[in-house]
């Protein structure tokens, strides 16, 4: 879902001629080779973007997959933004786990990777000197306080750089963090910001990842209707039983 969602960001960026700069303050490794051992062992893989079909919505996602190697492999967002992103644009990727900052430092040479805390790196980095651009936001959500920490990285960002567009991800086991995550947006003050969520199973379970939602601040024209078309062409493709769902929800007002 994510990725899907960000191709389109990129896209819809991409609609002026004017610059912008990309950064991913959660790089990972940027790309994922889906016939390595560990991949072909798991095969998670099948269950998700292997059952991606046709469709109007998601066929610009699925071309571009395809074109950077799937299914053998797949593009993470480094990856996707590298592939999408014109001459003038600009891309910066930041990694603070050493051996995944090593791994996308020799996998996406010529582009500037840090290695710092993604607070830090999202608050040093903005705002671009291209005046446009997309903050994407991809926590571990390892620790008890990542929604806290995550709120106030994006009412930062919206302070130093209030019309760049950000992204961040975030998992939906129940609702209630999610419930207090978006209450945090609001009380901090930050406008125009949309929730898309989608989720395979109830989300009930606080122990089990039953889905996930991208919020977005200051997403551009279209992305209302057009995200909610990708998450219904998802949700058509991957929801097996009772419980599943998807939505798109206004959390601030411009």
């Amino acid at each position: 879902m994510k990725h899907a969602l960000l191709h389109w960001l990129l896209g819809a960026l991409a609609r002026k001629p004017a610059a912008f700069a990309v950064l991913d303050t959660h790089a990972g490794v940027g790309e994922y080779d889906l016939s390595a051992p560990e991949a072909q062992r798991t095969g998670e893989w099948r269950g998700g973007v292997g059952r991606l079909g046709g469709g109007a919505a998601l066929a610009p996602f699925l071309d571009l997959l395809r074109t950077l190697g799937a299914p053998a492999r797949y593009p993470g967002s480094p990856a996707i933004a590298r592939a999408m992103l014109r001459p003038q644009d600009r891309l910066i990727l930041n990694e603070l786990h050493p051996e995944d900052h090593a791994l996308l430092k020799r996998a996406f040479r010529g582009i500037a990777v840090h290695k710092r805390d993604a607070h830090e790196a999202a608050c040093a980095l903005t705002p671009f000197a291209e005046k446009r651009g997309l903050v994407l936001l991809d926590p571990p959500f390892e620790q008890p306080d990542e929604y806290d920490r995550l709120a106030e990285t994006l009412a930062a960002v919206w302070a130093r750089a209030r019309g760049h567009v950000q992204a961040a991800w975030y998992p939906i086991k129940h609702m209630a963090p999610v419930h207090a995550f978006h209450h945090a947006i609001r009380r901090l003050g930050i406008r125009d910001v949309v929730a898309a969520e989608f989720w395979l199973r109830e989300p009930l379970d606080a122990a089990r990842l039953n889905g996930c939602g991208l919020l977005v601040v200051n997403p551009p024209f279209g992305f209302e209707a057009e995200g909610e078309a990708i998450l219904s062409a998802l949700h058509a493709a991957l929801a097996d039983g009772p419980g599943s769902g998807m939505r798109m929800a206004r959390i601030a007002d411009e």
